[in-house]
């Protein structure tokens, strides 16, 4: 099983890299992504599932950088640049996926589409028993509790020291700390995949 692309993208992100210079650096992610698959293969894997990658732009250390710029943000209130690459990713990685499948017909690859499972989830949270789409639970400030980072600490100019503290109510949360996601939220995914509704044997 291999689970790809959020931290190549959101990490390229973070790093104030433009969307045209990540988009331009998918090809060599990927290229390194189907060298990974035959290394398997040529050591005896048969079965691969491939996870695509989950909307970036909606995770709260994405979105916290446009809070300023509503107009960069879609309806959900995620960062519309950062999902359009995640797609383009997607795209391709799926496209790798099927060649590979089409070089290798003794191989089963399964494409599951993580991006759309998270998608619905931050699109309607209260759908499926969540209050938070996007605000992380540990964390402190702002709408978004991501200003300082969870289990850390930070000085205020006042002298005072605040930390980065979980919520009391993480059920409640599809975010975790910004990036990564709770384990109730984790649970969700898991059960949609477990579904079989998301993915597509190529």
């Amino acid at each position: 099983m291999i689970d790809i692309g959020q931290n190549d993208l959101s990490e390229a992100f973070k790093r104030n890299k433009t969307v045209d210079q990540v988009l331009a650096s998918i090809p060599s992610i990927l290229a390194t992504f189907e060298t990974a698959m035959k290394t398997l293969y040529g050591n005896g894997a048969r079965l691969f599932w491939i996870h695509n990658t989950g909307p970036v732009g909606c995770l709260a250390k994405s979105v916290v950088k446009f809070e300023s710029d509503p107009s960069k943000l879609d309806q959900n209130g995620c960062v519309i640049s950062y999902n359009e690459a995640a797609n383009t990713f997607n795209q391709q990685l799926r496209h790798v996926c099927e060649e590979f499948q089409h070089q290798y017909p003794d191989a089963t690859v399964t494409y599951v589409d993580i991006f759309a499972i998270k998608s619905k989830l931050i699109a309607n949270p209260s759908k499926y028993g969540f209050k938070e789409g996007i605000k992380s639970c540990c964390g402190y400030g702002g709408k978004l509790n991501v200003e300082v980072g969870c289990g850390l600490p930070m000085s205020l100019k006042n002298g005072t020291t605040v930390m980065g503290m979980a919520c009391q109510n993480m059920d409640e949360y599809v975010s975790w700390d910004g990036i990564h996601y709770t384990h109730a939220a984790n649970s969700y995914v898991a059960q949609q995949i477990l579904a079989g509704k998301y993915f597509i044997s190529l």
